[in-house]
């Protein structure tokens, strides 16, 4: 079945006509540009307390008497409400607009990780995440869709990568600070000071942000929409890659510090700092993925490269154990980590159009967050079964091979459609 794009009307803003509307994006303006950069720094501070879970985990664990496995499930109860609500999140995205959406999730998650340095039992904190993760549904995918809207279509995968440097860049001021401040004050005060600066600035964006005007009145959509993507082969492609994806990102993301600490013996400082180095190459990778994707014209070319590139250093992970070594293999893998995000959520836009960007973007980003939880749960058991985490890092390997014959079928795929469409048959 050849994917058509999803508009019950011939002026589908995703046509020649949205290289028209989306000139004055080009350029951003004043507008664009200030809304842009808020949502890049309020998901940075939604970074800094969902990071701080990972970074402080050694310590939480410890304050609440938790398991490895406990640990994992903090992680799993946030994943699967955020993970089920990313295609209502991308539909009410698509009809009411993406700017007021982020501000309910930015004010949601950071009032809500508060509350969690409060929290002194795992029972309350794991209804805590569960919280957490209704609103966090709202940030991703009317987020990238406000900062992609604000770029011209053939600048979407360079836009969709500069969401996540917010994120990216918490973690690595996070990194940096966090362990220094849990030396005087312990993990509770850093991570409240981190949710109240954040609360602050969701209210900054609230008054300051605005929604596109140039992207004019929206085209009604209905769940329905939603259910039609289903249909669609190249879409379970994109939802495999992106399983696979977020499930390697959490890996590294969520473990990485337990890792270093209790497989390789590394104080929680050491640990800090490998970890901002990671994050801090990650961040600028995100754009510079899908300035090469753009540039290219080739996005599965730039996806299935990185995955290859991933399958090495999951392995070499936990083959490595000078602290020399597992700086550059952790340096390495955090530029590759996400440098496929940006190509590899264009694709479904660039096939089916802006009218469903939200709900295609929600339709990946919940099966990639199935990965997350999947991948983050099961490093937990490893841990506890075999007492280290190198088959866990293996088995992640083993899986970015897969992915990389994901992408050679998403590759022929995506030709087939835009060949066809060519011709006037897409």
């Amino acid at each position: 079945m050849q994917p058509k794009r999803l508009c019950s009307r011939p002026c589908c803003p995703s046509d020649s006509s949205l290289n028209n509307a989306a000139s004055p994006a080009a350029r951003l303006g004043r507008a664009g540009a200030l809304t842009v950069t808020l949502v890049i720094v309020c998901q940075s501070f939604q970074g800094l307390s969902f990071g701080a879970i990972a970074l402080f985990l050694p310590l939480i664990r410890e304050d609440l008497q938790m398991s490895f496995t406990q640990a994992g499930m903090l992680s799993v109860a946030s994943t699967v409400i955020y993970a089920f609500g990313q295609i209502p999140a991308g539909y009410l995205s698509d009809r009411f607009g993406p700017k007021r959406l982020f501000f309910i999730g930015i004010l949601g998650s950071t009032a809500l990780s508060l509350n969690l340095g409060m929290i002194h039992t795992y029972a309350f904190a794991f209804a805590n995440q569960l919280l957490s993760g209704l609103f966090r549904t709202l940030l991703f995918a009317p987020g990238l869709s406000l900062i992609a809207s604000w770029f011209p279509p053939n600048r979407r995968a360079t836009a969709m990568g500069l969401y996540v440097i917010g994120g990216f860049s918490g973690n690595v001021l996070l990194s940096l600070v966090g362990p220094m401040l849990v030396m005087d004050f312990g993990w509770r005060p850093p991570f409240m000071g981190f949710a109240i600066l954040g609360i602050c600035f969701a209210f900054v964006y609230h008054f300051l942000g605005k929604d596109n005007p140039a992207t004019g009145p929206r085209e009604p959509v209905a769940m329905l929409d939603a259910l039609r993507l289903f249909r669609y082969p190249i879409m379970w492609v994109c939802a495999a890659i992106q399983f696979i994806r977020f499930g390697v990102v959490t890996s590294f993301n969520f473990w990485l510090p337990s890792f270093l600490v209790t497989d390789r013996g590394l104080s929680l400082q050491a640990a800090g700092f490998i970890t901002a180095l990671g994050a801090a190459l990650t961040a600028p990778s995100n754009p510079l993925g899908g300035y090469v994707s753009d540039r290219l014209k080739n996005p599965p070319l730039v996806i299935g490269g990185s995955l290859a590139v991933l399958a090495i250093t999951s392995a070499l992970l936990v083959s490595v154990h000078s602290t020399a070594a597992i700086v550059a293999v952790v340096a390495v893998n955090s530029m590759f980590m996400q440098f496929y995000f940006g190509p590899l959520f264009h694709v479904p836009v660039e096939v089916l159009g802006r009218r469903v960007a939200g709900m295609s973007t929600g339709f990946s980003n919940m099966f990639a967050n199935f990965g997350a939880l999947t991948f983050a749960y099961a490093l937990g058991v490893v841990k506890d079964t075999s007492g280290n985490f190198t088959w866990g890092f293996l088995s992640t390997s083993a899986v970015c091979l897969l992915g990389i014959a994901l992408s050679v079928v998403l590759a022929r795929m995506r030709k087939r459609v835009l060949a066809a469409r060519s011709h006037g048959s897409g």
